[in-house]
């Protein structure tokens, strides 16, 4: 009880000297739509991560980018919505987010089929490194009326990367099934490669369809932004999306832990 007690002053200290101002913590959530629709208890939760992942992260400009307090609260609380009912430990091993005014480009090396080795550039909105930093382009990244949420998309994608590369499989809880989640996104990532190759219009994001690891990102995404759309498309990969978040925001209903804890 003590331990727990003072836990808790030691983070209301924290709070006092390092939570977001609540004026402009107001007026970023009246910008986002999936923020808006949160619960008081909820934003107060979510102001509370927000406020310790910016004490935390360094969000630096690129190309000359000046990054205002505005866009600091906007990139932190739409990434911690994402770790809304888990923990800002989700987000250890790394300190960077990066925003760069638009569209930035991105070299890699890639091998064809005989071996030899092509230099590849790729416009990018946003990019996602292992034990590295989160990229944005705030041209992408600020809010915006529509299901596309460039944030939500790459910190997912971090949370992917909890156990290894992304893959589309991130840490489950103890009291989730790793068969129940693969049978569920494989059968979905199926049903879309067979929609797209039949030309016929997708429910989510056909960039989904990249690899597992965009699927991930990109159900993540719709899964927040329009709910309705995933359950009715997939339904079984926003059951399984809704334990691992622990969020159901078809329903606005918080799903509670259980008592063996989280993985």
């Amino acid at each position: 009880m003590f331990v727990n007690e003072l836990q808790r002053w030691w983070r209301q200290r924290l709070l006092r000297k390092h939570g977001i101002p609540l004026p402009l913590w107001k007026h970023c959530l009246a910008q986002v739509a999936v923020l808006s629709r949160l619960g008081e208890n909820e934003r107060q939760r979510l102001w509370e991560l927000a406020s310790f992942f910016l004490r935390d992260k360094r969000i630096n400009g690129a190309q000359g980018l000046t990054v205002t307090d505005e866009m600091r609260v906007l990139i932190a609380a739409q990434a911690c919505l994402l770790i809304l009912n888990l923990d800002l430990d989700y987000f250890s091993g790394w300190r960077e987010v990066i925003v760069y005014p638009d569209s930035f480009i991105v070299e890699h090396e890639a091998h064809d089929e005989d071996g030899i080795v092509h230099e590849i550039h790729q416009v990018q909105e946003g990019e996602a490194w292992e034990h590295g930093p989160v990229i944005l382009s705030w041209a992408d990244a600020k809010p915006a009326n529509d299901a596309y949420n460039v944030i939500l998309h790459e910190f997912a994608h971090k949370l992917d990367m909890l156990n290894g590369e992304a893959n589309g499989m991130p840490p489950l809880h103890p009291d989730m099934s790793r068969a129940s989640w693969t049978e569920a996104f494989t059968r979905a990532y199926d049903d879309l490669e067979w929609q797209l190759e039949h030309h016929h219009a997708s429910a989510i994001d056909p960039y989904a369809a990249e690899n597992p690891a965009e699927f991930f990102a990109v159900v993540s995404e719709t899964f927040f932004e329009v709910p309705h759309e995933l359950h009715a498309a997939y339904p079984e990969v926003y059951a399984q999306l809704a334990l691992f978040y622990r969020q159901d925001p078809l329903h606005h209903v918080t799903i509670p832990s259980p008592s063996t804890g989280e993985g």
